[in-house]
C-alpha cells in the first residue's frame, strides 16, 4: 500500500512571459530573448523586487507576435528572475530558473503586460517500488541514447546518474531531449509522477532506436564515403532515416514533377537534353547547396515556355477588315497592308512574318493598332516598351553564373503571352540607348531578322528558341534614331497625323462613348453637338495625335459626372456658346493674320516628331556693318540655309526689287520665335529668303500662305520631306495656301482628299516664282513677261 503526499494549492495573481518554442521546467534555468513590449513592461516592473517571480507559459502557435492569455497553454512554471542583460535597443536577455508548476485559472485585472489569476501546483510522488524502478529505467535510457549519439559531451552521464527525485529526473531529462514544443508541454502538464516517467521512457526508447538505426546506416555506407563525399553521406543517411519512418522524399517528389513538366513540354530534341541534363544535376545536388535554387529557376523556365504552344490564325479578311474598321477610324495605307498580309498568309501558310514598324507622332494608334491586329489574327498580345534600355542583356538575358540572371525581356514577354506565336509590340524603338553595358540595338539585329530568329539564343537559356513564328511589330516617333542595319530589317508604314475632319469623327465614334463610360454618366447626362466638337478640336488643342483631346473630353464628362453626382437629374448640353464654363478660354487661335500684317514676317512649315508645325521667322534691321544675326536656337544647316537666303538676294537685288546697296550700313537681325525649342534642318530657306526680301521690299507677306523648301546659291528651290505632316499642319492653323518645291508634287498622293480640297497648293522651281506669288510684285518692279510666266507655271492642285 503506498502513500501520497499531497499540498493543497494557494491561489495569487502572477505576470505571464509568453515564450516561443521553449517549455522551462522546474529546477531548469535557462536564458530567454525578450522584445515584445508587453514582456519588456513586465520585466520593468519586477525590476525592483528583491525575488521577482514570473509565470513562464510556451504559446500554442509560435508565429503570434501578441498573443492573449487564451492562446498559451494552461499549465506553465513559475520561475524566478535572477538576472536582466540588455542585448541592444529593442531586446533584453532574462536568465529564469524554474521553480514549480502552476495552471492558469483565469485572467487578471487589465494591465500594460499579461497577467493572469493563477494556483501553484504540488506534485504527487508516490513511494513505491515502481516509481523508483521506472526512475532507474529513465536514467539508463538517457545514458544508453548518450552513448549511441556520439555527438552528445561525455559530462553528460555522470550528470544524469547523479540525478535524484522522480519528478526531478523526469523534468530535467525531458527538458534535455531534443522534443516538440508539444511533446515537452504534454510532459509538463502531466503531474502524476509516475506516468510522467512513463511518457519520458517512452520518448528515450524512440530516439534510441532513431539513433541506432542512424548508427547502422552510417556503417553501411561507410565504405562508400570518401573524403569528398561528406555531403552524399548525409544525404544517404536522410533518405535512410526518411525510409525508416515511412515518409516520402520531397525532393523527389520535386525531381519527379519536374520530369513530368518536361515530357509535357514538347521541347525540341537539343532542348530536351539540355532539360534532362539539368535535371539530374537537380538530383544530386543537397536543397541547401548554393546551385540548388539556381537550377531549379532555370528549370522553371524551361518548362513554361511554349515550345510546342500555338494559336491558330485566323485569316478571314472580311472579318479582319471588320475589327480593324471597328477599332480605328481611316489609317487605310496600314489597314490595307495588314490585309495583304492576311491574304499572303492564307494562300502561303509558311510564310515567315515580317517586320512592321509603325512611325508617326504620338498619340496616333501605333500601340492601339498592333492590339487590334492581334485581336483580328487571334494571336496572343505581348508588348515591352524599349525606350531608355541601354543594357544588351535586357534583350539577350543575363548569363547564369550572375546572381539573380533572368532571361530577356523577349523571352519573358514570350512566357507571359502563352504561346510561341503572339503578336509581340516593341515599343519606342527607336528610343534604345548606348553605353558601356553593350548595344541592345545590335541585339535586336537578330530578334528581328526572319533568316536568323528561327535559332534565336538567349543568354540565360542557352538553348535556341524559336521566334520565326512571332509576329514582331515595332512603333518609333523618328526614323533617323534607328540604325541604320535594324532600320533595313523592318517595312516602315507611316501614320501621319489625323485632319480636323478625322478628329470629329473620332471623338464622336471612339473617345466620347470611351470617357461616358468611364466617367460613369450616359449620352442623356451629356449632349454635345458637332460643332462643339471642333471647336474642342480647334481651339483647345493642336496636334498631331488624339491624346490632348481625348484629356479635353474626359474633362467635359468629369464637370458633368460631378453635377450629376449633385443632382442625378442634370442633362447637361455642351454648346460653343457655353464650352469655356467646361474648358476655359481658348488655348489657340489664328495668329497668321496678326504676325504677318508688317513686313519682314514669313510663314514656314517645319516637321516635328510630334507631326506638322507652323514656323514663323520674323527679320529686322538695324544701323550697323554688315552683319547677319541668327537667334531662335537654329542648327548648323538651318543657319547656313539663311546665309545662303542672304547671299543669294544680294546677288539678285535689283530683280527681287530689293535696294542693291542694302547691305552696306546695316545689320540684318533673323529670328525664329519659340526660341527654347532647338531648330534645323535646310526646309526653312525658302521662308527665310522671303522674310528679308519682306523686310527689304517693305512689304508684308499675304498672310494666308505658308511655304516649305531648301534653297541654293543659284535660286533653285529643292524637294523636302515631311510634306503630309506640314500640310496638315497648315491646314489647322488656318492657312488658304501653300507653297511647296516642284518635286514633291508628287508627296501630294499621301495627303487625304479632304485636305487636298480645302487648300490651294503652288508649286516652285525657283524663288523668283515663289516670290511672284507671296510677294507679288509692285507697281513697275521686274518684268511683267516673267511674271506672267511664273503666274502660269504656279498652278493649284
Amino acid at each position: 500500500m503506498s502513500s501520497q503526499k499531497n499540498t493543497s494549492a494557494s491561489r495569487f495573481e502572477l505576470g505571464i512571459l509568453p515564450v516561443r518554442n521553449t517549455v522551462l521546467f522546474p529546477e531548469v534555468t535557462v536564458p530567454i530573448l525578450v522584445g515584445r513590449e508587453k514582456s519588456k513592461k513586465l520585466v520593468e516592473s519586477l525590476a525592483d523586487q528583491d525575488a521577482p517571480l514570473l509565470g513562464v507559459i510556451a504559446q500554442r502557435r509560435p508565429e503570434q507576435d501578441d498573443p492573449a492569455l487564451s492562446e498559451l497553454f494552461a499549465i506553465g512554471v513559475i520561475g524566478r528572475l535572477l538576472k536582466i542583460t540588455r542585448v541592444n535597443d529593442d531586446n533584453l536577455q532574462l536568465i529564469i530558473q524554474g521553480e514549480r508548476r502552476f495552471r492558469v485559472l483565469g485572467a487578471a485585472a487589465t494591465t500594460a503586460f499579461l497577467c493572469a489569476d493563477v494556483e501553484a501546483i504540488e506534485e504527487m510522488i508516490p513511494e513505491d517500488t515502481e516509481v523508483e524502478a521506472l526512475s532507474r529505467s529513465v536514467k539508463s535510457l538517457a545514458i544508453s541514447l548518450i552513448e549511441l549519439r556520439g555527438d552528445l559531451p561525455g559530462e553528460l552521464t555522470p550528470m544524469v546518474q547523479g540525478l535524484s527525485g522522480p519528478g526531478r529526473i523526469a523534468d530535467l531529462i525531458a527538458f534535455g531531449m531534443n522534443l516538440a514544443v508539444v511533446d515537452k508541454q504534454a510532459i509538463l502538464e502531466t503531474i502524476e509522477v509516475k506516468e510522467r516517467l512513463g511518457k519520458v521512457a517512452s520518448h528515450l526508447s524512440r530516439e534510441i532506436e532513431i539513433a541506432r538505426i542512424t548508427k547502422n546506416i552510417k556503417e553501411q555506407v561507410q565504405g562508400s564515403v570518401g573524403k569528398n563525399q561528406r555531403e552524399y553521406f548525409l544525404r544517404e543517411q536522410m533518405k535512410a532515416i526518411q525510409k525508416e519512418l515511412g515518409e516520402e522524399d520531397e525532393r523527389t517528389v520535386e525531381v519527379n514533377e519536374l520530369r513530368e513538366k518536361i515530357e509535357m513540354a514538347r521541347m525540341p530534341p537539343e532542348v530536351l537534353k539540355e532539360a534532362n541534363q539539368e535535371l539530374e544535376r537537380l538530383r544530386k545536388l543537397p536543397p541547401y547547396a548554393a546551385e540548388y535554387s539556381t537550377l531549379r529557376t532555370y528549370l522553371d523556365w524551361l518548362v513554361d515556355l511554349p515550345w510546342s504552344v500555338s494559336t491558330e490564325d485566323h485569316l478571314e479578311i472580311a472579318e479582319a477588315r471588320r475589327v480593324l474598321d471597328e477599332d480605328h477610324y481611316d489609317l487605310e495605307k496600314v489597314k490595307e497592308r495588314i490585309l495583304e498580309f492576311l491574304a499572303v498568309r492564307r494562300l502561303k501558310s509558311d510564310l515567315k512574318g515580317p517586320i512592321l514598324c509603325f512611325v508617326g507622332p504620338p498619340g496616333t494608334g501605333k500601340t492601339s493598332l498592333g492590339k487590334s491586329i492581334a485581336r483580328a489574327l487571334g494571336r496572343k498580345f505581348a508588348r515591352i516598351s524599349l525606350g531608355g534600355i541601354r543594357d544588351e542583356a535586357e534583350i539577350r538575358g543575363h548569363r547564369r553564373t550572375y546572381v539573380g540572371a533572368l532571361p530577356g525581356r523577349i523571352i519573358q514577354g514570350i512566357r507571359k503571352a502563352g504561346s510561341n506565336n503572339p503578336l509581340f509590340i516593341l515599343d519606342e524603338i527607336d528610343k534604345v540607348g548606348t553605353d558601356f553595358r553593350g548595344d541592345p540595338s545590335s541585339a535586336l539585329l537578330e530578334v528581328l531578322d526572319p533568316e536568323q530568329n528561327f535559332s534565336f539564343s538567349d543568354h540565360y537559356l542557352g538553348v535556341p528558341f524559336d521566334l520565326s513564328k512571332v509576329l514582331f511589330i515595332t512603333t518609333a516617333n523618328v526614323m533617323h534614331t534607328i540604325p541604320p542595319p535594324l532600320r533595313d530589317r523592318m517595312e516602315v508604314l507611316e501614320l501621319s497625323g489625323y485632319t480636323g475632319e478625322d478628329k470629329l469623327h473620332i471623338a464622336r465614334i471612339f473617345i466620347l462613348p470611351k470617357q461616358l463610360r468611364e466617367n460613369g454618366i450616359t449620352a442623356e447626362h451629356l449632349s454635345i453637338d458637332d460643332a462643339t466638337l471642333s471647336r474642342v478640336i480647334y481651339d483647345h488643342t493642336r496636334e498631331a495625335g488624339l491624346r490632348n483631346l481625348e484629356r479635353e473630353i474626359a474633362t467635359l464628362c468629369r464637370k458633368v459626372a460631378r453635377r450629376v453626382a449633385e443632382d442625378p437629374e442634370t442633362r447637361a448640353t455642351i454648346t460653343p456658346e457655353n464650352l469655356h464654363e467646361f474648358l476655359g478660354p481658348e488655348k489657340f487661335f489664328s495668329e497668321i493674320s496678326e504676325r504677318t500684317d508688317q513686313p519682314g514676317v514669313g510663314i514656314g512649315l517645319a516637321w516635328t516628331p510630334t507631326g506638322g508645325e507652323v514656323l514663323f521667322v520674323e527679320s529686322t534691321s538695324m544701323k550697323g556693318g554688315k552683319t547677319l544675326q541668327l537667334t531662335g536656337k537654329l542648327g548648323d544647316v538651318m543657319k547656313e540655309s539663311a546665309e545662303a537666303a542672304l547671299s543669294y538676294i544680294r546677288a539678285n537685288a535689283e530683280v527681287l526689287g530689293a535696294p542693291h546697296d542694302f547691305f552696306e550700313n546695316v545689320d540684318l537681325h533673323v529670328h525664329v520665335p519659340a526660341g527654347g525649342i532647338p531648330k534645323d534642318g535646310p526646309s526653312a530657306g525658302l521662308t527665310i529668303a522671303i522674310s528679308l526680301l519682306s523686310l527689304l521690299r517693305g512689304q508684308p507677306v499675304r498672310p494666308d500662305v505658308a511655304m516649305t523648301g531648301e534653297i541654293t546659291l543659284r535660286g533653285k528651290v529643292l524637294p523636302v520631306g515631311g510634306i503630309k505632316e506640314k500640310v496638315l499642319a497648315a491646314q489647322r492653323a488656318g492657312v488658304r495656301t501653300v507653297v511647296l518645291p516642284r518635286h514633291n508634287e508628287k508627296d501630294l498622293v499621301e495627303v487625304p482628299e479632304v485636305i487636298r480640297t480645302s487648300l490651294e497648293f503652288l508649286f516652285a522651281d525657283t524663288i523668283d516664282e515663289a516670290v511672284a506669288v507671296v510677294l507679288p510684285a509692285l507697281p513697275g518692279q521686274g518684268d511683267e513677261n516673267a511674271k506672267r510666266d511664273v503666274e502660269n507655271k504656279v498652278a493649284p492642285s
